[in-house]
Parts: structure tokens; sequence; C-alpha cells
């Protein structure tokens, strides 16, 4: 068992806040230093009260999927003698209503764009089961309802 954390922190600056027009921008503080600018989004809340120059939690959500699911891909990638010198992911996330009528990240897809070198390269089937199994081994995949798809770009 291991246990995560993160600092999330907000301050009012100096808005009524009580006529809900105040800025949603925030802080991320990981690891006691790394420091992320977030907000809501705007298409949540309207600007100004949300920052376009910083990440939202459902783009948050949809990097976590596709970093797990990367980190997973790299790891099984090299114990099966696999060379990547680059991996891409263009991910997109759908928010809509799911089937009990509430909004939520129904559909993530990934869309990786693996570089391999060396003389080994995966033939479509051993790419297809690397990415299979990297989203059943990714930790945060499995922690959450949202179908998640992966589409690899090949070539």
């Amino acid at each position: 068992m291991a246990t995560y954390g993160a600092t999330i922190a907000w301050e009012r600056h100096g808005e009524t806040f009580t006529d809900n027009r105040y800025s949603r921008a925030h802080r991320w503080t990981f690891d006691g230093c790394i420091e992320v600018r977030a907000s809501s989004s705007a298409h949540v809340v309207p600007l100004p009260y949300s920052a376009e120059d910083a990440v939202d939690p459902e783009e948050a959500f949809i990097a976590s999927l596709s970093s797990c699911h990367m980190l997973w891909f790299l790891s099984l990638a090299a114990k099966q003698g696999f060379c990547v010198d680059s991996y891409t992911d263009t991910a997109e996330g759908v928010m809509e209503k799911n089937a009990e009528g509430r909004l939520a990240m129904t559909v993530v897809t990934l869309r990786p764009h693996v570089v391999f070198s060396r003389e080994k390269q995966p033939a479509l089937g051993e790419l297809e089961a690397l990415h299979h199994r990297a989203h059943d081994e990714c930790f945060i995949a499995n922690s959450v309802k949202t179908e998640v798809r992966c589409v690899p770009v090949l070539g």
C-alpha cells in the first residue's frame, strides 16, 4: 500500500465572493515544491472567472490516465526488448451525461504514437497486446468508471 498527496490552495483576492464572481484560479503543489497553476475549465465557469492558462481538473484527469498508460507501456516494451525512442499521446475526453443523468467524463480516448528504434520492432499484434496490457495494469484506469479507449497511431 502507498499513500499519495497533493496540496490544493485557493485564496480570495478582494472579490465579494458571495455574488459568485470570483477567480477560480488556484495552485496544486506536489511533493512539497512542484507547483502547477490550476483553474476551473472555461467550459464550466466562464472567463474571466476561470484562467485559460491553467490546468483544469478535466484536463488533469485525462493527463493522469494517459500518463499512467504510457508509463506502463514503456515498462512493458522495455521488458520485451523493444527500444522506444518517443511516445506522444493526443488524448481526449468527452464530458456528457452518464447513465445516471449526471455530468461525467464518460469516455477518454488515448491516441499514442510510439516510435521504436533498433532491429527489434513490434508487429501490429504485439503493439496492440502491449497497449492492452498497459491498460489492464494502469492504476488510474483501474480506479475509474470512465470508458478508456486506446487507439494507437501507426506510422
